[in-house]
């Protein structure tokens, strides 16, 4: 692989105990393309802007993807998690968009190499990470609705800290739909999170974080969260929306769930009815709620509002205490897992 590495690194200049989620970008980035049916050699080369056409396809027919994956740091190395995962699923997403797919020894080896040039990175604060975004678009210079033929590859990387930073206050959205089946909900396309943005900025105005969605055609069932999938302990079970067409297939989601099989934590995967978590909250069965991602990680939900009604949920309990200490330590390196990649 061709690397061009930067002549003086920015890294001195930054804090990386004081970075905020997205806004620091590392020094490379990886930049492979797509034309005459294949892709080109993945080259590393210095961070930097592009320059496009106005009519490039992917700016106004949405042709556009993006996969969130972390490097945690272990002595002087770095940690990946589930990368194989992340390759396979930026590929449902592809497939889903009409657009071709990257063979899956390229992702993996374009992204390790990138992070062993990159793992001074790694903020060593805790909580901290190092955020890696790999994505695709369409690049065709063809005002006209088909799929392009040219596609560009790129994957970067920016230090953060916690996405957020407190408690969740969340309200349930039975107006507006995030996604509906048969549609392109499942996969991790750009305009799923376009479309997510007004309801969620109305939320914000009234006082909440984030939205909970509910299904398209009944509003009478929790799917996910902006930026998460959802989680709640009732009665001593840990509960999640099952994956759908409407609903995104997280890898910290399924990473727990796992975990919680291997705890012996009894778990249900299941369609949960609004009714169903209002008579837990109402009944005191509902012993906590959380969403889980890769940027949010896990984040814990301090209220919730059904209609008029806002709800103040308990804090989590030794369950969940247990279940997010076991997936920290996988992810840090602390315990040898075949989810994790050290680089």
């Amino acid at each position: 692989m061709k690397i061009t590495k930067v002549e003086t690194s920015r890294l001195q200049n930054i804090d990386l105990n004081e970075v905020q989620f997205g806004k620091t970008m590392t020094d490379h980035m990886v930049v492979s393309h797509f034309k005459n049916g294949a892709w080109s050699e993945p080259e590393i080369v210095p961070y930097q802007n592009l320059s496009l056409s106005p009519a490039t396809s992917a700016l106004h027919y949405g042709q556009a993807v993006f996969e969130g994956m972390s490097a945690y740091p272990k002595d002087d190395k770095a940690v990946l998690f589930r990368i194989k995962d992340h390759a396979e699923r930026i590929n449902k997403s592809l497939e889903r968009l009409a657009m071709p797919t990257i063979p899956n020894e390229l992702f993996t080896e374009s992204i390790i190499e990138l992070i062993k040039l990159e793992k001074d990175w790694i903020p060593k604060k805790d909580g901290s990470y190092l955020y890696i975004r790999p994505f695709v678009f369409a690049t065709d210079e063809y005002v006209g609705v088909r799929p392009s033929s040219e596609y560009t590859f790129i994957a970067f990387c920016s230090p953060t800290g916690p996405y957020y930073s407190k408690k969740l206050k969340v309200k349930v959205e039975t107006s507006y739909s995030r996604a509906a089946p048969g549609g392109v909900g499942f996969a991790k396309a750009a305009g799923n999170y376009a479309a997510s943005l007004l309801a969620t900025q109305k939320a914000q105005a009234e006082g909440f974080d984030q939205l909970i969605w509910t299904d398209p055609k009944e509003h009478k069932y929790i799917e996910e969260s902006g930026t998460m999938n959802l989680f709640c302990v009732i009665d001593g079970v840990l509960m999640t929306p099952s994956t759908s067409e409407t609903i995104l297939a997280g890898i910290t989601r399924d990473s727990l769930c796992k975990l919680a099989k291997e705890l012996n934590i009894p778990t249900k995967e299941k369609r949960i009815s609004l009714d169903e978590l209002t008579q837990a909250i109402q009944n005191k069965t509902l012993q906590a709620m959380f969403g889980s991602g890769t940027a949010a990680t896990i984040t814990e939900i301090e209220s919730i509002a059904v209609g008029d009604i806002t709800y103040k949920l308990p804090e989590l309990n030794t369950l969940c205490v247990d279940l997010f200490k076991t997936i920290k330590e996988i992810k840090h390196g602390k315990v040898d897992h075949e989810w994790t990649t050290i680089v």
